[in-house]
């Protein structure tokens, strides 16, 4: 009986120890790929990437927004960076605290040296809002960043001021009276906030100006998908071709594990055959 109870607690023991050996090991990867392209850039490289993963031993899952933890962190690694040393900042989030993404933003957009902001995949809301602070955005042909209309609990700030606008006072609850006017400052707020942003970036006056009523005024859905070439069209610096560490980084933050895959693939680049068969 103890021959058997040893195994199931060693059993017990590895399960228990195997998440966290994991973990451990994909943060080494990391750090060991963010170190490579520090070097061959020569610039700190700071990733603010937000998955769904599980965690620990019953592998629950943990879904990550731009919180207030972010940007304390983000600021330390602003702060341990030189002047004249340029920042690179790898992307990937849905956006979350809105004080926090501004906060993130206003630090990177007093850094002396070059700010790229690299968006592999999507970077949305308040990461779009981050992505304004950078001396250049760099994104993948596929990418796409968001507008950046403020949002009061789940509605739309703009949508909550079309209620005043097609019903007579009279016939409005003082809730949404209230909600109207906390929509109309976060508006305001925002737009100026993303008007002085793209000043400091050296954006002339008038493109500032169209720009963040743009991407402020609710004309699209809150998730709605810039792609690259409408980032271009709209006026952002933005430049297309994410470099190969970066997406080998991002190769380092999975999507949890499930019990049923929903995408499958060889994961190798092909290459067509040549007319005898041969690659």
């Amino acid at each position: 009986m103890m021959y058997g109870f040893d195994i199931f607690l060693l059993l017990f023991l590895f399960l228990l120890v195997l998440p966290s050996f994991r973990q451990w090991n994909l943060e080494r990867l990391r750090q060991g790929q963010i170190k490579k392209i520090e070097h061959k850039r020569r610039s700190r490289v700071i990733t603010l990437i937000h998955r769904q993963e599980s965690i620990g031993f019953l592998g629950m899952f943990a879904r990550n927004f731009i919180s207030i933890e972010d940007s304390e962190e983000v600021l330390r690694a602003i702060k341990l960076t030189p002047k004249d040393m340029p920042i690179d900042l790898i992307i990937h989030t849905p956006g979350g605290v809105l004080l926090a993404a501004e906060q993130i933003a206003k630090a990177l957009s007093k850094h002396d040296a070059k700010v790229t902001v690299f968006v592999p995949h999507y970077a949305m809301s308040g990461g779009t809002l981050i992505a304004l602070a950078a001396d250049e955005i760099v994104m993948d042909e596929n990418a796409v960043l968001g507008p950046v209309d403020p949002q009061i609990g789940q509605y739309a700030a703009v949508s909550i001021l079309k209620v005043l606008e097609q019903k007579p006072i009279s016939e409005v609850d003082d809730n949404t009276i209230i909600l109207a006017d906390m929509s109309k400052k976060a508006i305001t707020q925002t737009r100026r906030f993303v008007y002085d942003l793209l000043i400091s970036n050296d954006v002339p006056e008038e493109k500032a100006e169209e720009l963040s009523t743009v991407l402020t005024d609710g004309r699209w859905t809150h998730d709605y998908p810039i792609m690259y070439e409408e980032a271009k069209r709209l006026g952002l610096n933005v430049t297309s071709g994410i470099p190969e560490d970066v997406a080998s980084l991002m190769h380092l933050y999975p999507q949890a594990g499930q019990r049923r895959p929903s995408v499958q693939y060889v994961p190798m680049p092909y290459q067509r055959p040549t007319s005898n068969g041969k690659e």
